[in-house]
Order: C-alpha cells, then sequence, then structure tokens
C-alpha cells in the first residue's frame, strides 16, 4: 500500500506540473473542462486520501496528536473541496438601476437559477484617488428584499473586498458597464463546502503551531541537539549613509542648482499619487537614459532644460536604444539617439519599422515599441501633459514637509543597488573564508586564527549594518507609499532580501555558514529586483489587492522561500565538506569534519519545519484572500499550483520514519536542493514563462 501511495503521489505531483504548461498552451478553460474539473481527477485525489487515512490508522497516530492532527486537517480541507466541487453554485447577475433582479445565470451550464430574494441596483459609483483618475474602489449600492418580506427593503453596498451575503449567497463587485451605469456581480452559493474547508484551515495552523512548540515533538528534539545548542545573541548597530551629488561635467542650457534644487520639492500629481516632483523627473531620466541622472546634471535641471532650451536637448543624444539592429536601422552611431535622429523633417521614422514589425514578438519590435514610448515621454513634456501640478481647488491634499523630504531621500539613495554590490562581494569573501575554515584540517596557528576571528567580527557587524541598511529603505518606501510594499514583483523581492538578512542575522553566531549565506541570497534577491525593474516606482494599489489577507499572505510566502534558499545552500555545502572528505580518505574518525556536515543536516532539518510551515499557511491565507475578493478560494491558477507542487514536494521530508532513504544525509541535501527548482519555477517560472493572474512579469 506504502508503494501505492508513493506511485499515486508522485503522479499527482507530475501531472499538476504537466497541466501548467498544457494551460500555456491550450488555455485554461481546455484544463479545466479536460483535467481539473473531471471526475477522474477528483477521484485520483480521493485515492489518495483514503489510502493516506488507512496508513494513518495503521500506523496509530492517534498517540502522537498533532501529527494526526495535522494530516486530518489535511482530508478536512480536501473534503471541503470534494463539497464545493459538487454542491456549489457559481454564476454571475447584470443589475441595470431600477431593474429588480430575482435569479443569476450560472458560469458552467449557462442556465438561469432563482435566487431565494430579489436585488435591484440604486446606483454604481467608481471611487477615485484624490486628483488622479485611478480607481480606488468599485462601489454598487443595492436594495434587495428578504423571502415573504417583499415590502420591507434593505439597503447594502458591495465592493471590492467588501461581499454582501444573504441566505447563502454571496457576491462579490466584478466588473461594470462602459457607460458606468449597470454592474456585474459575481455569484457564489457554497453553503458548506467553504465552512468545511475553513474548519481545515484552522486545524492546519493549529497543528502546525502544536508541532512547533510540542515538547515531545521533532522540532524540539533537532532544536535541543547537543550540535545546535552552541551560541548567542546578536548585537544591533545603527547605520546612516548620507548621498552626494555629482558635478556637471558639460556645459548645457538648463537651470541652475540652485533653483532646480528647490523645483525638486515642489508637488504635482505623476502616477496617480501625489509625489514630489523630483520623483517624476528621476523617472523621466531612468526611461530615457537608463541612468538616474545625465552628464552630472540633475533631473529637475535636465527637465528644465528641455522646458527651456527645447532647440539644443532637441540634438542632444540620451535616448537610449539597445537593440543593435534598431540602431543600425537608424544610422546610430552610438547606443543614444537624438530626438532629431528619429525624424526626418516631420516624418516619424519609427513609423515605417513600427508598421512592419507590428504583431511580432521578437526584439525589434520590442525595442521599437520602448524606443517609441520614450520619445511620447518627451512629445508629452514639449506639449504640457507630462506635468501635472497641484490643482488650487483643494480637492487634493498635499504631502507633507516629512513626507517630502522622506521620498526625496529614497529617490536619491539607491539602496538596491549599493546593497547588491556590497552582499554579493562579502558573500563571495566570507563564503571562500568559511571553506578555507570548514577544509582545513591542520590545526590552525594563532595568527590565523586571530585573523579568522577579525574577519568574522567585521562580517558580523557588516550583516548588521546591512540589515539596518536595507530595513531603512523598505521602511521609507513603505512611508512614503503608505502600504506595505508587498504588491509586485519589485517589492516581493526586496522583502525576501529583507527577511533572509533578518534570518542571518538571528542565526549566524549559532551558525556559522549562515552568514555568508545571508549575504549571498539578499545580494541575489536584491541584483533580481535591480535588472528586472518589475514595478519600482510607488503607485496606487488595484482595489482587489487593498487586503491586510494579500500583505500576510505574501509575507508568510516570501519568509518560506528565504528559509529554503537557505536549505539548499546548507546542502550545497555539505555536498562540497563530503566531497573533499572523499577526496582526501578522511576515515571515519575525524570529528571536526564529521560534526560539521552533521551540523547542516540538523540545520536543515529544523529550519524545513517554519519553512514548510510557512508556506503552508501563506497558500491557504492567500486562499482566503481569494475567496473574500472574488468568491474562490481555489482557481488553479499556474501560480496556485505550482505553490501546492512546492508543498507536496516538502512535505515527502518530513517522512523519514516510513521513508528511510530521507535519514541518509547524502539523500536528503540532494533532494533539498533539487527541490528548490520549484521555488524557483513558483516564482520565476511563473512570471516569465507560463503567465496567469499571479504573473509579474508585466506589473
Amino acid at each position: 500500500m506504502k508503494r501505492l501511495l508513493i506511485i499515486l503521489y508522485i503522479c499527482l505531483v507530475g501531472l499538476l506540473a504537466v497541466t501548467t504548461f498544457v494551460e500555456q498552451a491550450y488555455g485554461t478553460d481546455f484544463v479545466e473542462r479536460n483535467i481539473y474539473h473531471t471526475c477522474w481527477f477528483c477521484c485520483l485525489w480521493g485515492t489518495i486520501a483514503t489510502i493516506a487515512l488507512v496508513a494513518l490508522i495503521r500506523r496509530a497516530l492517534w498517540r502522537r496528536f498533532p501529527i494526526l492532527l495535522f494530516h486530518g486537517s489535511l482530508l478536512v480541507i480536501l473534503v471541503g473541496a470534494m463539497i464545493t466541487f459538487i454542491g456549489s453554485k457559481k454564476g454571475y447577475v447584470h443589475l441595470l438601476p431600477g431593474a429588480t433582479i430575482d435569479s443569476f445565470l450560472e458560469s458552467e451550464s449557462g442556465r438561469k437559477a432563482d435566487l431565494p430574494f430579489t436585488i435591484q441596483l440604486d446606483s454604481f459609483r467608481i471611487a477615485y484617488y484624490p486628483g488622479t483618475e485611478a480607481p480606488a474602489d468599485y462601489i454598487s449600492y443595492i436594495t434587495y428584499s428578504l423571502p415573504g418580506q417583499k415590502n420591507v427593503l434593505l439597503h447594502e453596498q458591495i465592493s471590492m473586498n467588501r461581499i454582501f451575503t444573504s441566505q447563502g449567497f454571496r457576491f462579490y463587485q466584478s466588473s461594470f458597464d462602459d457607460d458606468g451605469k449597470g454592474s456585474w456581480l459575481t455569484v457564489n452559493y457554497d453553503p458548506w463546502g467553504t465552512g468545511v474547508t475553513y474548519a481545515g484551515y484552522i486545524l492546519l495552523g493549529l497543528s502546525m503551531i502544536w508541532l512547533l512548540f510540542s515538547r515531545s515533538s521533532d522540532f524540539r528534539r533537532l532544536l535541543n541537539h547537543p550540535l545546535l545548542k552552541k551560541g548567542g545573541v546578536f548585537i544591533l548597530f545603527i547605520f546612516c549613509l548620507a548621498g552626494n551629488m555629482q558635478a556637471q561635467k558639460k556645459l548645457l542650457p538648463t537651470l541652475k542648482r540652485t533653483q532646480a534644487d528647490s523645483l525638486a520639492q515642489e508637488q504635482v500629481i505623476y502616477h496617480d499619487r501625489v509625489v514630489p516632483f523630483n520623483t517624476l523627473a528621476r523617472d523621466f531620466i531612468q526611461k530615457l537614459t537608463g541612468e538616474a541622472s545625465y552628464k552630472g546634471l540633475t533631473p529637475e535641471q535636465v527637465i528644465g532644460g528641455w522646458l527651456l532650451y527645447p532647440e539644443v536637448w532637441r540634438n542632444e543624444p540620451l535616448i537610449y536604444i539597445k537593440n543593435t539592429e534598431l540602431q543600425h536601422l537608424l544610422n546610430l552611431q552610438t547606443p543614444y539617439a537624438r530626438l532629431t535622429d528619429l525624424f526626418d523633417g516631420s516624418v516619424y521614422r519609427l513609423r515605417e519599422h513600427w508598421q512592419r514589425e507590428q504583431g511580432q514578438q521578437n526584439k525589434l519590435a520590442k525595442a521599437i515599441q520602448e524606443t517609441d514610448e520614450k520619445v511620447g515621454l518627451i512629445l508629452m513634456l514639449e506639449k504640457g501633459t507630462f506635468i501635472h501640478p497641484l490643482p488650487t481647488d483643494g480637492s487634493v491634499q498635499p504631502l507633507s514637509e516629512l513626507e517630502v523630504k522622506a521620498e526625496l531621500l529614497y529617490n536619491r539613495i539607491p539602496f538596491s543597488k549599493i546593497l547588491f554590490m556590497i552582499n554579493l562581494s562579502l558573500g563571495v569573501l566570507s563564503f571562500l573564508l568559511l571553506l578555507h575554515n570548514s577544509l582545513q584540517r591542520n590545526i590552525l596557528s594563532l595568527k590565523a586564527k586571530t585573523i579568522s576571528r577579525t574577519a568574522g567580527t567585521f562580517f558580523s557587524v557588516a550583516l548588521y549594518l546591512a540589515f539596518i541598511f536595507h530595513l531603512a529603505g523598505y521602511c521609507l518606501r513603505w512611508y512614503i507609499g503608505g502600504r506595505i510594499p508587498l504588491s509586485n514583483g519589485y517589492e516581493t523581492m526586496q522583502f525576501m532580501a529583507l527577511c533572509i538578512l533578518l534570518i542571518a542575522c538571528l542565526l549566524h553566531r549559532r551558525f556559522s555558514f549562515i552568514l555568508p549565506f545571508g549575504f549571498l541570497l539578499s545580494g541575489f534577491a536584491l541584483l533580481v529586483s535591480y535588472l528586472g525593474q518589475m514595478n519600482p516606482q510607488i503607485t496606487p494599489l488595484m482595489p482587489v489587492l487593498v487586503s491586510p489577507w494579500l500583505s500576510i499572505h505574501v509575507s508568510l510566502i516570501m519568509m518560506s522561500y528565504a528559509l529554503l534558499a537557505f536549505i539548499m545552500l546548507n546542502g550545497i555545502l555539505a555536498l562540497c565538506l563530503r566531497k573533499k572528505e572523499s577526496e582526501n580518505n578522511v576515515s571515519g574518525n575525524d570529528a571536526i569534519q564529521d560534526n560539521r556536515i552533521e551540523q547542516l543536516t540538523l540545520v536543515s532539518r529544523l529550519l524545513l519545519y517554519p519553512a514548510t510551515f510557512f508556506l503552508g499557511a501563506g497558500i491557504f491565507l492567500g486562499a482566503v484572500w481569494a475567496n473574500v475578493s472574488w468568491g474562490r478560494y481555489w482557481a488553479w491558477d499556474p501560480k496556485e499550483v505550482w505553490a501546492l507542487i512546492t508543498f507536496l514536494v516538502y512535505g515527502v521530508a518530513f517522512h523519514s520514519q516510513s521513508l528511510r532513504i530521507f535519514r541518509k544525509p547524502l539523500f536528503f541535501h540532494i533532494y533539498m536542493i533539487l527541490a528548490f527548482l520549484t521555488v524557483l519555477m513558483t516564482y520565476f517560472g511563473v512570471n516569465y514563462v507560463l503567465g496567469g493572474m499571479h504573473s509579474y512579469a508585466n506589473a
């Protein structure tokens, strides 16, 4: 039976992985119709659950109640999902002002289904962020009457993350008519399945906490292992950084520096929020040149110069074109083009190339589109449509002096650029030192020990400073945006780097190998965010993202990824030590070498508990957010599927009693290294290959 369960488990994980690629090729409707919403797929889950239940009974797990509760909660979640699949109804309703509705249209069958009450739309309104055209919320004001009480009219409003529930039916704001009068609501009827599923979530959370803190748990046993009881507390230091301005290298007609610095603090509306002029100017220069300044001039000086002396700046080569083919087509000698290079009199030279490459997905077409956008920014600046001053009627609240200074400081200090260079450099140096100390079999001299301790102190202090510096930048972005920065790929990678540095600060004194891993992992995360530039601008959130569930969900997921990354690097280091041991034909009596490898294994097994539990909690809290937002706690989106695959893959490693191969350190570390590929696929693969609702690729 165990062998059958393993085979079915592997088949399930493989099927889920393959299905995400099938969805990319044939569409969501195809995989839902032929895989996710089929009886055989449900039977596969049911068979695995049944065999697992029999295994739980055979192993008499009621004697280890926390483990029984954990597995039982997963079964409860599956039962709830099955009830939802069988008994729920989903559909939508179109409301028009004054029209009374007593039914809804089912999504799958297309048939009408009766409602036990009537509902009508009083009005629909789009709420905007002050002074902008960015929607802050979509609100439907409705009137409804309960069964047998048609004369009693009740009033309610439905908006994003604010649902209306009555008689077991839930209504979600999903869309609206182009004329802004009619409203579309999603209808969900699931009186039992959601409750059972939520009960499973609660049991899962309680069981995970119990497994972590129970005195008889494996986690506590690992935590109290003699090899893991060394260490101490960490000390935090305060770090300050001052930015320096570059000197002007070339004389160009522009504003004086004092005038430009004064202009930087003026407030405008940009990206649907109130910002200092420096934010707009910096973004303008960044998009045109790829740099935060131009020839030693501040962004305000560049924009001021272009507005005052357009005939000069039109001949200034500051439009960066990376694509060599487009450079050749435009007869450019350098990657930087002047605005005049893109016009032949009144003829726009890109138009011909754009028409020829339109609809293509090659690099040339993308380069033409990017260059056209840059030209559009310049033309908007010249026409006066790029800069939007604050309205004088008092309809928009200006920023406080502190908010302006905070954003100016954030703009002038490239936190990500500084940190990824420093962290990667220190990570490589500290890792080389760690390898030297770990592979050194001979007794170190007194001088060598002194140098090693001094280097260790230096790296420790640098780690604390890096954490504080990154925390300062992250908190500045939080303060400026007025929300937790977790809404896009750039911000989630920033948060992941912060989690990695925090974990490294907490654990590096106890485990020396954590320090270089903290530098390297945080450095790579910051490098990805810096190079990707997925959405570095601080912009208002879409209405559906304005939910505390989102922040909790993303925070837990990214903390899990950080811990799993540490486990992966632990595995790589353990394999390096093992390889060195075999090359030197080290016998089993080498206690120091054996202790280091064993310590790495113990740390990985220890971190696996909170990492997997954070992942599980993040997945299921994300389901709660989805249910609150649009009435569907699981949509089989590629990112959801790959997150589930990751949870299933790492969950196998806990079953060392039944799967004895996981007791072997070599296999365990190799498995942890390979398992991290699912994390990479979940975050990067889905974002840039598979797409879906959760993709950050186009954020």
